[in-house]
């Protein structure tokens, strides 16, 4: 890439937005844009600057109640939505696809100003991953289908799959888009409404999406869009008694609230993607430079706010000053700066409390004996910047290597044996992605299924597709978003059994 808004290709880059006006930041319900009932509203801020963007309509209890009642009632027999054949439904989600295609710009525009995130990040890579994941789910819409089962003789038997009801939503500030997407293409690809609680550090492009629900021929209630506070907001719907399932991404501390609200109130079902310390293992018969690379982008995509990030990276003692070396050199060229800017690849941590979170594990790394190679501190005097940092010499009971931090820290550990790196890759609470690199195929399928990890990548890191499913083991969540598998967390399966008649014809 060049600075003058190329590609080296020739094509041109897309550009943001220079003139963004806010026109979204009241409550969506019954396709309308409404004030909360408390009338109360709270300021989004730009992370990248300290500034204001604007303030958003607070919705609590109050207003979740009424979009419930809106979504309840959208999805009653007889509605425009249920009367809507499965093909119709896939059509509407191809038509929203359409709209996220046509202000591809201001969404990516949206979220940068949001989270902070690099422009051409959020057009190439969130607002990409959304698009194909509408249109994948919109064509499983009309194939969701039932089956026939072999009982005695005098019964015909069948499965229906049908839409649970309504949903609950509640999203993350990292991917504010993508995770909206990845709850919503199941959903309404299976026939439920929607209630949706985006974070509040981050709900400008979900607001956004209710003017495209509206325009894409949604009926009223169908989606149902609420900006506010976990403890309000997120806490009514969890325990809502008329909400039927909660799809959660974000933290497990908060996973663990609302799977207690679940049981609390109706039983609802619960899918939960929840945090990782996921373990980046490097062999050293590996490719060095791409192992490198690799596991360079898996901690630092994102500002390192990734559930996924390879924040524990195992290499064999063999090449481990090596690859100290060179992990080093790339962590000194990443630029941070203005996210606008096309050749910046890191921009601010999302909001004053995780960049102290961040800033306090680094500062515990130095004090616990880990080497501090590079960065270790924060830059600018404007912003949440934190410089990419990487300290060798950690080891497992430090807490850089047991915590989550979602900040630019890489932590290289060392090891000797396969059969060690196996045990202490393993040995955390929680189970959501993993990597290995090695030119063994014997070695990397014999760590893969030792893994406890809904993901393994073998020598790469962060491919995630819209038809391959995602989620994790232990503490990391339960179900799965992504591919034929979300289906079933939107679905019930229910079994009708008919007598047939004895008589002979």
């Amino acid at each position: 890439m060049t600075t003058n808004g190329t590609i080296e290709n020739g094509l041109s880059l897309p550009q943001p937005v220079s003139i963004l006006e806010i026109l979204h930041h009241k409550i969506f319900i019954n396709n309308d844009w409404h004030q909360s009932v408390s009338r109360r509203t709270f300021p989004v801020y730009n992370p990248a600057t300290d500034e204001k963007i604007c303030d958003v309509q607070e919705a609590d209890k109050a207003d979740v109640d009424k979009a419930v009642e809106a979504a309840r009632a959208a999805f009653q027999r007889g509605s425009p939505w249920r009367r809507l054949d499965a093909s119709g439904r896939g059509k509407l989600l191809h038509k929203l696809a359409d709209l996220l295609e046509r202000d591809r710009d201001i969404l990516a525009t949206l979220e940068t100003m949001d989270t902070g995130k690099p422009f051409l990040l959020a057009y190439f890579v969130d607002l990409e991953a959304c698009i194909r994941t509408l249109r994948y789910f919109a064509g499983w819409a009309d194939k969701i289908q039932g089956r026939t089962i072999p009982v005695d003789e005098s019964y015909l038997c069948y499965t229906v799959h049908e839409p649970m009801g309504v949903c609950g939503a509640i999203t993350p500030w990292n991917f504010p888009l993508m995770m909206l997407i990845w709850k919503m293409g199941p959903a309404l690809c299976c026939g439920n409404t929607m209630v949706i609680k985006p974070a509040e550090q981050t709900p400008l492009t979900s607001l956004y999406i209710g003017s495209l629900i509206e325009e894409a021929g949604f009926p009223p209630g169908v989606v149902n869009i609420l900006p506010g506070f976990g403890p309000t907001a997120g806490s009514a719907i969890s325990h809502h008694p008329d909400i039927d399932k909660v799809a959660f991404t974000g933290s497990t501390e908060i996973g663990k609230l609302i799977k207690e609200a679940a049981s609390a109130s109706n039983l609802k079902r619960v899918t939960l993607e929840l945090g990782g310390k996921n373990p980046c293992i490097v062999f050293a018969d590996a490719d060095l430079e791409q192992a490198v690379k690799y596991a360079h982008q898996g901690v630092f995509f994102n500002q390192g706010q990734c559930c996924t990030a390879a924040s524990r990276v195992f290499v064999e003692e063999a090449v481990y000053p090596e690859f100290v070396k060179r992990s080093v050199d790339y962590a000194k060229k990443r630029l941070l700066g203005d996210p606008f800017e096309f050749n910046t690849e890191q921009g601010p941590q999302i909001d004053k409390k995780q960049f102290n979170k961040v800033l306090e594990l680094i500062q515990s790394g130095k004090d616990e004996g880990a080497k501090l190679e590079c960065g270790g501190c924060s830059v600018g005097e404007r912003g949440l910047f934190i410089k990419p940092t990487v300290f060798s010499a950690v080891t497992d009971d430090m807490r850089i290597a047991k915590e989550e931090i979602f900040g630019p820290v890489q932590s290289i550990l060392k090891f000797k044996h396969m059969e060690e790196v196996i045990q202490r890759a393993n040995s955390t609470e929680y189970g959501l992605t993993a990597a290995v690199f090695t030119e063994s195929l014997d070695k990397a399928l014999t760590v893969a299924s030792a893994l406890q990890s809904g993901t393994v990548w073998i020598n790469c890191y962060n491919a995630l597709h819209a038809q391959t499913p995602f989620g994790g083991f232990k503490m990391s969540g339960n179900g799965r978003e992504l591919g034929e598998y979300a289906l079933a967390e939107y679905t019930e399966v229910k079994t009708v059994t008919i007598k047939l008649s004895t008589k002979k014809l």
